[in-house]
C-alpha cells in the first residue's frame, strides 16, 4: 500500500450554524464584563507606589482607556467586516496571513485567555476565603507537589483550597457554556449588569459619604494632586511600566469579536458594542480612582518590612476597594466588598470562558487546532474547544504560574493588538471594494494614535528593567509557535 501526501484544508467556509442569540445590550455586557474582574479593586495600589502622585495614578488610568477606547474603534470596522467566530484571529489572518493570525491564536491558548481565566478564577477563590477562612492558599499535602526555577519566578506545582475553588468555579462556568450561547449570555449580562451596579456604588459612597477630610487635604491640597514628580526618561520608562496594571484590568474588551458569529445585526452591533463597553469601563475606572482618592491618601509610610501607614499605596494585600469599603462601612466593609468582588470576578470569567472557544474553533477550521474543535454540539455551541480550554487552565492553576505567565505575555499581548490595528491599513489597500458597513472613526489618525500610544507601552516594557525579563521571555513564547504552526500545516499522509 502507497501514500501520498495532502496539504490540510485552509479557511472552509465559515459555519451558519452558530445561533444569532446575542443583542446589542448582551454584546455590551460582554464586552464591560470581561474588562470588569479583580484589577480595578487591587492593581491601583502598585500603580501609586510607582507614580507616587494621584495625578499620575488618575492619569495611568485615563491614558489606559484612551488607549483602550481607541483600539476599540479601530477593531469595529474589522468586526463588521468579518463578522465570524474567531474576531482578532481572524483579522490577523485576512490581513497578515495565516501565520500571523495562529501565533495569536497559539498565544491566546497557550497564556492570554486561559491564563487570564486562571488567574481571575484563583483570585474567586482568594475572596471567597474572606468570607470562608478555611479556603486558604496553602498547598495540600497529600497532593503532588514541586517548584522548577523559571525566568521571573519559580513555577509551583500543586493543590490548595483556594485552588479547587478556582477548578470549580471554570469547570462550572465551562458546563454553563456548553449548554448553550443563551445560558452563557444570561450569565454574563446578570452578573455585569450587577457588578457595574456595585461599583458606581461605591463610587457613589465614596465621593459622597466616605468623603475623607484628612484624605482631600493630603491628595488634593496645594502642590499634592501632581506631586514632586518630573517628566524624566526614568519616571517615564517607570510609569510605562506601572501601566501593566491598569491595561490588563482594560483588556479582554475585544474578546466579543471572537463570539462575532452569536450577535444579532452583527454589522451594526458589534462596533457599538465595542465603543459602548470600553467607554463605559474606562469612565467607571477612572471614576473608581477619583473615589478612592477621596477615601485614602495616597501615600503611605514603609520601613523595611514594616508598613507604617497604609493609604493607597500599601492597602492590606493591596485591596483598596476593600480599604474603602472599610472607611465607609466598618469591619462589614470588608466583607461586602469580598461579595462584590466575587459577583465581578465571576462574571468576568464567564465572558471568556465563553469568547475564547470560538478562536479554536476557528482555529480548528483552518486545520490549526484539533479538528474535533471545528465541531459545534446539538446545542450550537463549540464544546469541545470549550472543553479544551478548560483542561488547560486547570493545568494553570495547578502549576501556579498564571499572574507569571501574564506578566510574560504583556508586552506580546500588545503587539498583536498593534498588528490587528495595522492590519486596518492593510486591508484598506489590498481590499478597497469590500464592504465596509462601518469604518474607523477618527482614519487614518486615530488609528495611528494608537499605534504608536500601544507600541510604546510595549517597547517601554522592554526597557524597563522591572519588567525586560517578562516582556521578551513573553515574545520568546510567541516565537515557539513558529515550528509548531508549520507541524500543524505538515502535508497528511493519506492511503492509497
Amino acid at each position: 500500500m502507497s501514500t501520498t501526501a495532502v496539504e490540510r484544508p485552509f479557511a472552509p467556509p465559515e459555519s451558519t450554524e452558530f445561533v444569532k442569540a446575542m443583542t446589542l445590550t448582551d454584546a455590551t455586557m460582554l464586552v464591560a464584563g470581561s474588562m470588569i474582574g479583580s484589577g480595578i479593586f487591587i492593581v491601583s495600589a502598585s500603580i501609586a507606589r510607582t507614580v507616587e502622585s494621584p495625578f499620575w495614578l488618575v492619569a495611568a488610568w485615563a491614558i489606559t482607556g484612551i488607549i483602550t477606547l481607541l483600539g476599540a474603534l479601530a477593531y469595529g470596522e474589522l468586526a463588521a467586516m468579518f463578522p465570524r467566530a474567531g474576531g482578532q484571529y481572524v483579522f490577523l489572518r485576512e490581513s497578515l496571513g495565516p501565520l500571523t493570525g495562529f501565533l495569536y491564536g497559539w498565544t491566546l491558548f497557550v497564556v492570554i485567555q486561559t491564563g487570564t481565566i486562571a488567574a481571575v478564577a484563583v483570585a474567586f477563590g482568594r475572596f471567597l476565603g474572606v468570607l470562608w477562612p478555611a479556603i486558604t492558599p496553602d498547598l495540600f499535602t497529600w497532593f503532588p507537589r514541586f517548584s522548577i526555577a523559571a525566568p521571573g519566578g519559580s513555577i509551583e506545582f500543586g493543590l490548595s483550597p483556594q485552588r479547587v475553588v478556582a477548578l470549580l468555579s471554570v469547570w462550572a462556568l465551562t458546563w454553563i457554556n456548553v449548554r448553550g450561547v443563551r445560558e452563557g449570555k444570561l450569565v454574563q449580562t446578570t452578573f455585569t449588569m450587577i457588578k457595574a451596579a456595585a461599583l458606581v456604588l461605591l463610587i457613589v459612597l465614596g465621593l459622597t459619604l466616605g468623603r475623607n477630610a484628612t484624605a482631600l487635604a493630603a491628595n488634593f491640597g496645594p502642590g499634592r494632586f501632581v506631586g514632586s514628580a518630573a517628566l524624566t526618561g526614568a519616571f517615564v520608562v517607570a510609569f510605562g511600566a506601572a501601566l501593566v496594571g491598569s491595561l490588563f484590568s482594560s483588556d479582554a474588551w475585544n474578546n466579543v469579536t471572537f463570539a462575532a458569529a452569536e450577535v444579532v445585526n452583527t454589522k451594526r452591533n458589534l462596533p457599538l458594542a465595542l465603543a459602548l463597553g470600553t467607554g463605559l469601563v474606562s469612565l467607571l475606572y477612572v471614576s473608581a480612582n477619583l473615589s478612592y482618592l477621596a477615601v485614602l491618601p495616597l501615600q503611605g509610610a514603609k520601613e523595611g518590612a514594616t508598613v507604617l501607614a497604609r493609604g493607597i499605596q500599601f492597602a492590606t494585600q493591596d485591596r483598596v476597594a476593600t480599604a474603602v469599603a472599610e472607611q465607609i462601612f466598618g469591619a462589614s466593609g470588608s466583607s461586602l466588598m469580598a461579595a462584590a468582588i466575587l459577583v465581578s470576578t465571576f462574571g468576568c470569567n464567564n465572558g471568556l470562558i465563553l469568547a475564547g472557544a470560538r478562536v479554536y474553533y476557528a482555529m480548528a477550521r483552518d486545520g490549526l487546532f484539533f479538528r474535533r474543535a471545528a465541531e459545534l454540539n446539538v446545542r450550537r455551541v463549540p464544546a469541545v474547544a470549550l472543553t479544551a480550554q478548560a483542561i488547560w487552565t486547570t493545568l494553570l492553576c495547578l502549576t501556579g504560574t498564571y499572574s507569571q505567565l501574564l506578566n510574560y505575555v504583556v508586552c506580546a499581548a500588545l503587539v498583536f493588538y498593534v498588528l490587528t490595528t495595522i492590519g486596518l491599513f492593510v486591508l484598506r489597500r489590498t481590499r478597497p471594494h469590500a464592504e465596509r458597513p462601518y469604518r474607523a472613526i477618527g482614519y487614518p489618525f486615530l488609528p495611528v494614535l494608537y499605534i504608536v500610544l500601544a507600541g510604546a507601552v510595549a517597547v517601554d516594557l522592554i526597557v524597563a528593567a522591572a519588567t525586560r525579563v517578562q516582556a521578551v521571555s513573553g515574545l520568546a513564547l510567541v516565537l515557539i509557535g513558529i515550528p509548531v504552526y508549520f507541524w500543524w500545516r505538515r502535508p497528511i499522509p493519506v492511503p492509497t
